[in-house]
C-alpha cells in the first residue's frame, strides 16, 4: 500500500485542506508533520465549512487515525479551542482517532508576544509572521530548552526546564523593554491544561510503525508551501520550519522508506500572504479580480493574499527540491471568463536569464518574469469531474503547465466541494 505526502508546491494556500481531505477518504492514518496553527485548511463537506489550523484534515472523517507529529509546535490552547469548535459541528474527536506525539514542542503564551513583539520591533522590515509565537518555538527546540507536551506529566522536570527557558526569555525581553515573565504562573497554567492534552500524548512513531507494517496507508499532510520552506524558500520571508517533503519522515518519526509517493499542491495561479519576493505579482484590476473570484483572504488571519499570475520557473523548482511525483492542480475555476492568461516561463535579473529563482534575497527582488501569453476560456470549469467537461482551451492551459514544470497533473480540483475533482492518477496506487 502506497504512502503519500501532500505539500504545497507554491507560498502556501494552495487548497491543501480539501485535497487531503478527498485523499482521505483512502487513507487509514493522517499525520500533519510540521508547522504550528499559523497555517490553516479549510474543507467544505456538505455545505459545511469546517476551518483547521493544527488538527490535521482527516479528523473530519469517520474510522480515521488523526496525529500530530513530533515536527509540530504544539499551542495547547489553541488546539483545544479548536477541537471544541469542531466538535459543535457534530465531529467527534477523542484520544482513538486522534493522538499528538509526546515529544512534540509546546508553544506558550511568552512565544506569542515574543512574536508580536519583534515583528513591532522590525517596522517597515518585518517579516510579516501570524504572531503565534511559532518562530520563537521552534528556535527554542533548536536550542534544546522547549518544554515538550511529555513534560506536562513530569512536575519536577517542567520546573527545572521553566527555570532555563525564561533565562532566556526574561533577558530577551528586557532588551526589549517588555514585562518580564513569572515562572510560577505559567507552571500553573501548564498544569491546569494538563490533563485535557496527555489522554492524546504518547510515542506516536511506535503507532505509525506499527500500522505502516500491517499494510494501512498513511497520507502525511504538510503545511505552508516550499517557497515558505527555512532552507528552500524565499529567505528571510519564510516561515520557521522545512516545509518540503523530505521532512515528512522526520516529522513523524519514520524513515525514508515510508514515502511513496509526493503530491505537490498547486494553484492555477499564485498568491502569497505577507512580505517578501513575488516575481508575478498583480497589482492591477487583473489581480484584485483573482483575489476576489478566487475569495484569496487567509484562513488564519483574515489577511487578504496578494495575487499574480502563475509561475511555472517557481513550481518546477518545488518539483525538483521536493521530489514531487505529481500535483494536483486546484482553483482552476477562479480563471473562468479570462480572455488572456499569462504564464511566467522564465526570469530575467540584470538583464541576464535564470531558470530558477535565486537563493540571493538581492536577486530575488531584481526578478523581472517573462510570459507566455495563453487563450482563455468563457465557460464554466466550476463542478467539472471529467476531462470531457472541460473547455479544450482549459485543457490546453494544463497541459503547458505540465510541459513547464516537468511534473504531471494527478488530481484536478474545480471547486472547494470534496467531490468535484478530477482523478487522473490515484496516488495510493503506487
Amino acid at each position: 500500500m502506497a504512502n503519500v505526502v501532500v505539500v504545497g508546491s507554491q507560498w502556501g494556500d494552495e487548497g491543501k485542506g480539501k485535497i487531503v481531505d478527498w485523499l482521505s477518504e483512502r487513507a487509514d492514518v493522517v499525520v500533519r508533520f510540521q508547522g504550528g496553527h499559523n497555517a490553516g485548511h479549510t474543507l467544505v463537506i456538505d455545505g459545511v465549512t469546517y476551518k483547521l489550523s493544527m488538527l490535521p484534515s482527516g479528523v473530519v472523517r469517520r474510522n480515521k487515525l488523526s496525529i500530530i507529529g513530533n515536527g509540530v509546535v504544539l499551542d495547547p490552547w489553541a488546539l483545544l479551542k479548536e477541537m471544541a469548535a469542531i466538535r459543535e459541528k457534530g465531529v467527534d474527536i477523542g484520544p482513538e482517532n486522534l493522538r499528538i506525539a509526546d515529544n512534540a514542542p509546546l508553544i506558550l503564551p511568552l512565544h506569542r508576544n515574543l512574536d508580536k513583539a519583534r515583528e513591532e520591533a522590525l517596522g517597515k522590515g518585518k517579516i510579516g509572521t501570524t504572531g503565534r509565537g511559532i518562530g520563537p518555538a521552534y528556535e527554542d527546540k533548536v536550542a534544546r530548552r522547549a518544554i515538550r507536551v511529555g513534560d506536562l506529566a513530569e512536575p519536577a522536570v517542567l520546573a527545572d526546564k521553566m527555570t532555563t527557558l525564561l533565562l532566556h526569555h526574561n533577558a530577551l525581553l528586557r532588551g526589549l523593554g517588555m514585562p518580564e515573565v513569572e515562572g510560577d504562573e505559567l507552571i500553573v497554567q501548564l498544569n491546569e491544561i494538563a490533563p485535557e492534552i496527555l489522554p492524546y500524548a504518547g510515542p506516536v512513531w511506535i503507532r505509525m510503525d506499527e500500522m505502516r507494517r500491517a499494510g494501512k496507508r498513511i497520507l502525511f499532510e504538510g503545511a505552508q508551501g516550499t517557497m515558505l520552506d527555512v532552507d528552500h524558500g524565499t529567505y528571510p520571508y519564510v516561515t520557521s520550519s522545512n516545509t518540503v517533503a523530505g521532512v515528512a519522515a522526520v516529522g513523524s518519526g519514520q524513515g525514508p522508506g515510508a514515502i511513496d509517493y509526493v503530491l505537490g499542491i498547486t494553484k492555477a495561479y499564485t498568491t502569497r500572504v505577507g512580505s517578501g519576493p513575488f516575481p508575478t505579482e498583480l497589482t492591477d484590476d487583473v489581480g484584485r479580480g483573482l483575489g476576489e473570484r478566487g475569495r484569496e483572504f487567509g484562513t488564519v488571519t483574515g489577511r487578504p493574499r496578494r495575487c499574480g499570475w502563475f509561475d511555472a520557473v517557481l513550481v518546477r523548482q518545488s518539483v525538483k527540491v521536493n521530489g514531487i511525483n505529481g500535483i494536483a492542480l486546484t482553483k482552476l475555476d477562479v480563471l473562468d471568463g479570462m480572455a488572456e492568461l499569462k504564464v511566467c516561463t522564465g526570469y530575467r535579473i540584470d538583464g541576464e536569464n535564470y531558470d530558477h529563482l535565486p537563493a540571493s534575497s538581492l536577486r530575488q527582488a531584481k526578478v523581472e518574469p517573462v510570459y507566455q501569453s495563453m487563450e482563455g476560456w468563457s465557460e464554466s470549469t466550476q463542478g467539472a469531474r471529467s476531462w470531457a467537461e472541460l473547455p479544450a482551451t482549459a485543457v490546453k492551459y494544463i497541459r503547458r503547465i505540465e510541459e513547464l514544470i516537468e511534473a504531471p497533473v494527478a488530481l484536478l480540483s474545480t471547486s472547494p466541494e470534496r467531490e468535484d475533482t478530477v482523478l487522473v492518477h490515484d496516488p495510493f496506487a503506487d
